[in-house]
C-alpha cells in the first residue's frame, strides 16, 4: 500500500471529493484507510462506563485507498507514489517531483 498512517491525503472520488485530511489508520488487509474528518457516519452507541449517556456519535468510516491521493509535502499537490532503492533502503517518492517523501 502506498499510503501510511500520518500521511496527508486528498479524496479524489466519492461524496467527500476534494476534502483533505491525515490518515488515522490503515487497514491493509482490506485496502482501506480512515481519514480524519472524511466519510463521517452516525453510530448509535449503548450507554457504557466510558460513555454513560449513550446516544448517537459521529465517527469516521474507512474508505478505499484508491479513492485517496497522497499530497506531496514540497508542493502541496496530489501526486502518485513510487518506490525506489536509495542507499540500500526502499523509499517512497513523488512521481511529479521525483523527490523522496520520507
Amino acid at each position: 500500500m502506498f499510503i501510511k498512517t500520518g500521511d496527508k491525503v486528498r479524496v479524489i472520488s466519492g461524496k467527500d471529493k476534494g476534502k483533505e485530511g491525515t490518515v488515522k489508520k490503515t487497514i491493509a488487509s482490506k485496502d482501506r484507510v480512515i481519514v480524519e474528518g472524511v466519510n463521517m457516519i452516525k453510530k448509535h452507541s449503548k450507554a457504557s462506563s466510558t460513555n454513560p449517556q449513550g446516544g448517537i456519535v459521529d465517527t469516521e468510516a474507512p474508505i478505499h485507498v484508491s479513492n485517496v491521493m497522497l499530497i506531496d509535502p514540497s508542493t502541496n499537490e496530489p501526486t502518485r507514489v513510487g518506490f525506489k532503492v536509495e542507499d540500500g533502503k526502499k523509499v517512497r517518492f513523488s512521481k511529479k517531483t521525483q523527490k523522496a517523501i520520507n
